[in-house]
């Protein structure tokens, strides 16, 4: 099994759970949730395994430095 089908089956099984937690309530912005929560922590991984180094990271992560910084700053890394 590749990497790519363990995040994909990771996501699934979270969503499936989500949507049980719910309940009978409406689900409202999955899409983001599930986007901001990947993205911050694999951001927050990938900086401390650049040990802090944005310039490091963002190479890393395939995004310019200041996109990095942009992130950073909405998830209060900053």
């Amino acid at each position: 099994m590749s990497k790519q089908s363990d995040l994909a089956n990771a996501v699934t099984h979270t969503v499936e759970t989500y949507f049980k937690d719910l309940d009978g309530e409406k689900a409202r912005g999955i899409y983001s949730m599930v986007i901001d929560s990947v993205e911050k922590t694999l951001i927050e991984d990938v900086l401390k395994r650049s040990n802090g180094n944005q310039s490091e990271a963002a190479q890393k992560l395939g995004v310019n430095r200041n996109t990095l910084r942009a992130k950073m700053k909405k998830f209060n890394f900053l």
